[in-house]
C-alpha cells in the first residue's frame, strides 16, 4: 500500500467538529447583543487555532476550521449569496429528522431568491485565509453542494426570477465557479462539496415525495456539479460527501447508493467520494463496483452519531469487504459525517470525537502504511 500526499488522504474526516462550550457561549452573547462582532471573531480565531492543532497532533493530513464560524453546514452559504434575501427570525422552516431517541425537528430561517444569483464576495474567503495561516497540514474548505440551492424542488425561489431550471442552474454554476476560483487564489487545494440530494434520492420514500421527476433528478444534479467545478484551479482536489442527514445524531433518509451509483461514480467529475457506511441504513458495498480507476472512495465507517468506539478489527474487515468491489489502493477511511453539522452538535462528547478521529488515523496507518 502507498501513502497519499494528495487529497483525499488515507485518514480523513468530513469537516465539522464539536464546538467548545466557550464558543457556543460567545455566539449566544453575540446574538444577545452583549458581545461585539470583533470580540466574537477573536474568540473564534482562538478556537480555530486550537482545533487545527488538535487535528494535526492526531496525525490528520487534511484539517478544517471545524466549521466553527457557521450556524450550520448549509444556510450560512445560502444567506451569503447575492440575490438571496434572508427573512426575519419569525419565518422559520421546520424539517423533521429521525433518531434512535425518536423524532426531532431542525429549524432554519426562511429565505427568498428574489433576484438573479450573484457572488458579491468570496463567502468563505476570510475563513479559509485564516485557516490556511494557522495550518501546517493541508487546509480543507467545505461548501454545500450546488444541488443544495435547488433540492428538493426549488424552495424559496421566486418563479418570476427563475421561471425555468435551466436558467437557475446556469447561475448556480456561475457563482460556484467564482467562489471556487476565489478560494483557489487564496491557496485552497482541497475542496469538499457536501451533498444530501444525491444520497436522499436513493431513498424511495424521498423520491415519492418529489414525484416522477425524481427518478432522473440525480442526473440533472450531476450535470450541475460538473458545470460548477469545470474551471477549478489546477492542483485543486475536489471531493463530495454524500449525507443522509446529520442533526443532533438524527437522520432523514435511508437506502444504499444503488439508484444513483452508476451515473454518480462514472459521470461526476470529482476526485473522491466521502460515503456514509456506518450502519445498515447505508446499504452494502456492491454499488462501489461502478467506481472507475483513479477515483478515490473514503469509507465513512466510523459513526459520528453514537459515542461507542468501533473496533479496529471490525473496521479492517469492512475495508476488506469494500475492496472486493474497488481496489484497496482507491480506498481511504473517515467518520461517516461531520460531528457537528449544526452548531448544536451530535450527542457525543469532544473526548468521544477525539477517540474516533484517533481510531481513524491509527487504523488507516495499519491498513495502508
Amino acid at each position: 500500500m502507498t501513502h497519499r500526499s494528495r487529497p483525499p488522504f488515507r485518514a480523513d474526516h468530513v469537516g465539522s467538529l464539536l464546538r467548545p462550550e466557550r464558543l457556543l457561549k460567545a455566539r449566544a452573547e453575540r446574538d444577545a447583543g452583549r458581545l461585539s462582532a470583533a470580540e466574537l471573531r477573536r474568540i473564534e480565531d482562538d478556537a480555530v487555532r486550537e482545533v487545527v492543532r488538535l487535528q494535526e497532533d492526531l496525525g490528520l493530513e487534511g484539517v478544517t476550521d471545524g466549521e466553527y464560524r457557521r450556524t450550520d453546514w448549509l444556510m450560512d452559504f445560502k444567506y451569503g449569496l447575492g440575490g438571496v434575501t434572508k427573512l426575519d427570525a419569525s419565518h422559520k422552516i421546520t424539517v423533521p429528522f429521525e433518531s434512535e431517541q425518536g423524532g426531532i425537528d431542525w429549524q432554519f430561517v426562511e429565505y427568498r431568491v428574489s433576484d438573479r444569483l450573484r457572488l458579491d464576495r468570496c463567502i468563505f474567503g476570510d475563513d479559509f485565509a485564516f485557516l490556511r495561516s494557522v495550518a501546517r497540514a493541508t487546509p480543507k474548505q467545505t461548501l454545500p453542494s450546488p444541488s443544495m440551492l435547488h433540492y428538493p424542488g426549488g424552495r424559496g425561489i421566486e418563479p418570476s426570477v427563475y421561471p425555468d431550471a435551466e436558467t437557475l442552474f446556469a447561475d448556480i454554476a456561475q457563482v460556484y465557479r467564482q467562489e471556487i476560483a476565489a478560494l483557489g487564489r487564496l491557496g485552497c487545494t482541497y475542496l469538499q462539496l457536501d451533498d444530501t440530494s444525491l444520497a436522499f434520492l436513493n431513498d424511495p420514500k424521498r423520491r415519492a415525495m418529489i414525484g416522477p421527476s425524481a427518478e432522473r433528478q440525480h442526473l440533472a444534479y450531476i450535470g450541475l456539479v460538473n458545470a460548477a467545478i469545470a474551471d477549478r484551479p489546477a492542483g485543486m482536489a475536489v471531493c463530495t460527501h454524500l449525507c443522509r442527514g446529520n442533526y443532533r445524531s438524527a437522520w432523514m433518509a435511508a437506502g444504499g447508493y444503488d439508484h444513483v451509483a452508476e451515473a454518480l461514480f462514472s459521470q461526476l467529475q470529482v476526485d473522491g467520494f466521502f460515503l456514509e457506511y456506518d450502519d445498515p441504513r447505508s446499504g452494502d458495498f456492491a454499488p462501489l463496483r461502478f467506481v472507475p480507476k483513479g477515483k478515490m472512495v473514503v469509507l465513512g465507517l466510523v459513526t459520528t452519531k453514537r459515542p461507542a468506539l468501533e473496533k479496529k478489527d471490525d473496521l479492517k474487515r469492512r475495508i476488506d469487504e469494500a475492496a472486493k468491489y474497488v481496489p484497496i489502493e482507491q480506498l481511504c477511511l473517515s467518520p461517516q459525517c461531520g460531528f457537528s453539522s449544526t452548531a448544536e452538535g451530535n450527542l457525543i462528547t469532544i473526548d468521544d470525537e477525539i477517540a474516533k478521529l484517533r481510531l481513524v488515523v491509527e487504523t488507516a496507518r495499519e491498513v495502508w502504511g
